[in-house]
């Protein structure tokens, strides 16, 4: 599971974090044994630029604003802190339901009039205002290594992601700062 959610992470160009919105699992996975901190920030170390929160579970507490207000503030606040995703973006969703996945939701019409203080937009809505950026294709291979897997039968698989230039199969690879050089026998994305 880890190794997946690293290099699945680390191609992503932008997260979308599920928070449940229901009164005590919030509050769950925001705790001590919890992991929501821990996925904001692994993405953010990973280098996903762009953060998307949903509060799912909204039927949980009745589509209430202040609970989305609650929820959303707590994490805005602790982003603020740590210095990460300070344009993070807030939608309130049901999957149970269906509520503001791709149309807007009659039981959240508090979150659509307010244009000032909510983003207004059905999950599908926000997912399409995000461009997706301009990769450096034309400049050298920069590739910083998240992590070294040695798998029996394959050998050493580095992790990383690809931040500039292009990497196929065949290429001679430089490693730095020691200056060793190999052949890159192949390439995998996650699921790919």
């Amino acid at each position: 599971f880890i190794k997946n959610m690293i290099t699945g992470t680390s191609q992503a160009d932008v997260a979308i974090l599920m928070i449940a919105a229901g009164k005590g699992e919030f509050e769950a996975g925001w705790g001590v044994e919890g992991s929501t901190k821990e996925h904001m920030t692994l993405a953010n170390t990973l280098g996903v630029k762009k953060l998307i929160v949903c509060l799912n579970k909204m039927d949980l507490c009745q589509f209430d604003e202040s609970r989305f207000n609650e929820v959303r503030d707590t994490v805005k606040d602790f982003l603020s802190k740590k210095n990460m995703y300070k344009k993070a973006k807030f939608v309130p969703i049901s999957g149970w339901t269906g509520d503001n996945l791709l149309e807007k939701s009659p039981n959240m019409t508090w979150y659509y009039g307010n244009k000032k203080k909510y983003a207004g937009l059905t999950l599908l809505e926000m997912l399409d205002t995000i461009k997706p950026p301009k990769r450096p294709t034309d400049k050298p291979l920069r590739l910083p290594l998240q992590d070294v897997y040695k798998i029996q039968g394959i050998g050493t698989v580095p992790v990383g992601r690809v931040e500039t230039g292009i990497l196929k199969p065949g290429d001679a690879v430089t490693f730095a700062p020691t200056g060793k050089t190999t052949e890159c026998k192949s390439v995998e994305m996650h699921h790919e």
